[in-house]
C-alpha cells in the first residue's frame, strides 16, 4: 500500500478525516473541492467514500500541490483538478469551478470570503476543520450570518506510545470540525 507524501502541516489525522467526511455527506457523483487540500489525503478518502467524484484540490502552496499530485497518483485518484491559488479567486465567478457540492476547508485563509463562494456555487454541505479558538469563532459567525450553520464538534484523539516496555496515550493537538449544511 502506498504511503501519503507529506507537507509541513499535513496530513490530516485518519480519525479527523473520517468524521469530517461522515459530516459532509458525500454522494456518488458529487463535486468535491477540497480547499486547502495540502497532500490530498482528505480527497484520496473522499473518492473511497463517494464513486465518480469529480475533485477539485485547491492549495496556494506550490509543494502542496506536488504532493497532492504524487498522492493522487499513487493511489490512482481520477477525475481530479488540481488547482493553483487562492481559493476565494479559484471559487469565483467565471474561475474553473462551476458548481460544488460539498466541501472540505482545511485551509482557512480568506475565510469568509471562501466560505460565501461556496454558498454562491450552491454547496449543500461544508465541513471547515480549524485548530484555532479565533478560526472557529469567525467560522461560525460567518457561517451563521449566511443560514448554513448546523454543528460543531470538538475532537481529541490519543495516540499509544511505548513507555518504559507498557503503554501510554500521546494526545494529538484537537481539532474542530465546523459543519455548514444547505437549509431546505
Amino acid at each position: 500500500m502506498s504511503e501519503i507524501v507529506s507537507v509541513s502541516g499535513g496530513p490530516t489525522k485518519p480519525e479527523i478525516i473520517a468524521v469530517s467526511l461522515s459530516k459532509l455527506g458525500l454522494q456518488d457523483g458529487d463535486r468535491f473541492a477540497d480547499v486547502g487540500c495540502g497532500t490530498g489525503s482528505v480527497s484520496i478518502e473522499a473518492a473511497r467514500v463517494a464513486r465518480n467524484l469529480t475533485i477539485y484540490a485547491i492549495d496556494a502552496r506550490k509543494e502542496a500541490l506536488l504532493a497532492t499530485e504524487t498522492n493522487f497518483k499513487n493511489f490512482k485518484i481520477k477525475n481530479t483538478n488540481i488547482l493553483a491559488g487562492e481559493a476565494s479567486d479559484l471559487l469565483s465567478a467565471g474561475g474553473p469551478i462551476d458548481s460544488v457540492d460539498c466541501a472540505f476547508v482545511g485551509g482557512t485563509k480568506n475565510i469568509d470570503s471562501v466560505l460565501e463562494k461556496l454558498v454562491e456555487k450552491k454547496a449543500r454541505s461544508i465541513v471547515v476543520n480549524a485548530v484555532r479558538i479565533e478560526t472557529v469563532v469567525r467560522t461560525i459567525e460567518v457561517m451563521k450570518r449566511l443560514g448554513i450553520f448546523d454543528e460543531v464538534v470538538h475532537v481529541a484523539v490519543s495516540r499509544s506510545a511505548p513507555i518504559a516496555g507498557e503503554t501510554m496515550f500521546k494526545p494529538e493537538n484537537p481539532v474542530y470540525i465546523v459543519v455548514g449544511k444547505k437549509q431546505a
